[in-house]
């Protein structure tokens, strides 16, 4: 009598855990099927050059604070912080980072076009997005999070809501196509 009892709880205990996991699997496997990758330092070491131009200067690229994202059609979306100490105050406040667009991208719900872009976090919590002639192009809201355990310079992270997150410390903007 024990055992038919005991293959009951068995049955019902692997169903309720098989439900209980469907979630997690149908969520991994949305991301796998995307088949766009998220990009590391090491990932585009070949990919970004030592400097870059912008506002009639050369600027050496951090490569150690990069990141980036590739699309699963083989576009890609890249970020690298940039040594601005050879521009004016006004410049440095509003280009930190040297953006690569392949294909169109929303960042916080603004479009921008494909094309190559000097980047930075601004005060009142705004990201700026200027042409190589430091022409304003898009500015849009940016988000903090101040329970980041351990912010770096530069990254890109998969957003928990869909796209993408450019992080410059504990800022963000987030973006997709």
């Amino acid at each position: 009598m024990r055992f038919p009892s005991f293959l009951k709880w068995a049955v019902a205990a692997t169903i309720t855990m098989t439900m209980m996991a469907a979630p997690a699997v149908a969520r991994a496997q949305a991301a796998a099927t995307s088949g766009d990758t998220v990009l590391k330092p090491a990932d585009m070491q070949k990919m970004l050059p030592a400097s870059v131009y912008y506002k009639g200067q050369s600027a050496t690229t951090q490569l150690r604070n990069s990141g980036g994202v590739k699309f699963s059609d083989g576009y890609y979306v890249l970020a690298t912080l940039v040594d601005t100490s050879g521009y004016s105050t006004d410049i440095q406040a509003k280009y930190s980072a040297y953006l690569i667009a392949e294909v169109p991208v929303k960042i916080g719900g603004s479009s921008l076009p494909a094309g190559v872009y000097g980047v930075g976090f601004i005060a009142d919590d705004k990201f700026v997005v200027t042409d190589v002639g430091a022409h304003d192009v898009l500015t849009v809201s940016s988000s903090t999070d101040a329970t980041l355990k351990r912010p770096t310079p530069l990254q890109v992270t998969a957003d928990p809501a869909g796209g993408y997150r450019l992080w410059a410390g504990r800022r963000f903007v987030t973006f997709s196509r």
